[in-house]
């Protein structure tokens, strides 16, 4: 009898058999290296946005708050004058 079905000898090519199996290891691997890629993104992304969430260290100077201050009034023009020319010289 010759060997008709799905056995050890069959090489066929149906769509389950010998012809297409590595078609689907190699999307399934693709697959595999672009949700790893994905994740590694994920936390790289994650991480730096939430670095540039933090507000910049200030760079004021002395003279920048004490105008500030006057500003707000805080201080008035005598002592704003007083105190610049403190910073000044």
């Amino acid at each position: 009898m010759g060997n008709y079905g799905w056995g050890p000898g069959y090489m066929g090519s149906g769509y389950m058999g010998y012809g297409f199996g590595w078609v689907f290891m190699i999307l399934i691997w693709i697959l595999i290296i672009v949700a790893v890629a994905a994740v590694v993104r994920w936390i790289f992304t994650s991480s730096s946005s939430s670095s540039h969430s933090l507000p910049p260290p200030s760079r004021k100077t002395a003279l920048d708050i004490l105008q500030e201050r006057y500003a707000k009034g805080e201080i008035d023009r005598e002592e704003f004058l007083e105190r610049k020319r403190d910073l000044e010289g």
